[in-house]
């Protein structure tokens, strides 16, 4: 399947400011489940300075403006090929070691509902486990944007019981770990049935299986990855896969907009 993605962040300050640096994650990169047919990142219609991959084999870009920055527009977009492997992504590839992906992050650090969640998980081998673990997290925290924010733990989004994809990846991750299952957090786009613009990017989970290598499961959706899905990051939790991050230098609130298209190539966008 071919897909059309725009990603179009905004910030604009109540005040201007004298510095901003961004690290972007915007950037998707060929593999197993995917293959970039054309892509830019665009920083005020300008080409994002330099950049270079990281220790999970993500490609960051890097940019900075200087004096009197008021509003910065940020555009990521081009067309993706995408594969349907059931989810599966296969072998573990990079410098990072796969024990790496059993430690647990502030955000996903299991306390004693990730551990009852454990207790409560059946099946008769891990992908089994895995998949009961999605269902279970779907059926039980529901989907529901502005109850929780960037920095909300697995264990809050389960106190909640709602939280959005940020959470339910987060809450499989600290229960997958918990397991003794090496689990990483991946963030990218998905294409939604009947909707073509959306308020964020998606993410979900991956765990390390034996004899599948890494295999995708989204709790949000209550499905594995398919030909729906384009990843742009991983990492041990949000904090490695954040589109962008960065810092201002100036006292002023800013007004973040974002806007994402997700479309079939061909097909009408708006």
């Amino acid at each position: 399947m071919k897909l059309t993605i725009a990603h179009a962040t905004e910030y604009r300050y109540e005040q201007p400011v004298s510095y901003v640096v961004q690290r972007l994650r915007l950037r998707p990169m060929d593999g197993p489940t995917q293959k970039v047919l054309n892509w830019s990142v665009l920083v005020d219609g300008k080409p994002a300075e330099t950049g270079y991959g990281d220790q999970y084999c993500n490609q960051v870009a890097l940019m900075s403006l200087q004096g009197n920055t008021q509003a910065v527009r940020i555009v990521a977009r081009g067309e993706v090929e995408t594969i349907d492997t059931a989810g599966v992504y296969g072998a573990h590839q990079g410098f990072t070691p796969l024990w790496l992906f059993l430690r647990h992050t502030p955000r996903t650090e299991p306390g004693q509902r990730v551990r009852d969640l454990v207790q409560r998980i059946g099946g008769e081998d891990d992908i089994s486990r895995m998949h009961a673990l999605m269902n279970t997290i779907n059926s039980e925290v529901a989907y529901l944007p502005g109850t929780t924010d960037s920095d909300t733990t697995a264990e809050q989004a389960l106190e909640a019981k709602s939280g959005v994809c940020q959470d339910h990846a987060h809450i499989f991750i600290a229960a997958a770990r918990s397991l003794g299952i090496p689990a990483r957090y991946v963030s990218g786009y998905l294409l939604m049935d009947g909707v073509v613009e959306q308020v964020a990017t998606h993410a979900w989970a991956e765990v390390h299986l034996p004899n599948l290598g890494w295999a995708g499961f989204d709790p949000a959706n209550n499905v594995c990855p398919d030909e729906r899905y384009v990843r742009i990051a991983t990492g041990m939790c949000y904090h490695d896969c954040a589109p962008i991050a960065g810092v201002r230098i100036g006292p002023t609130n800013e007004n973040l907009t974002v806007s994402v298209t997700v479309a079939r190539a061909g097909s009408q966008q708006q």
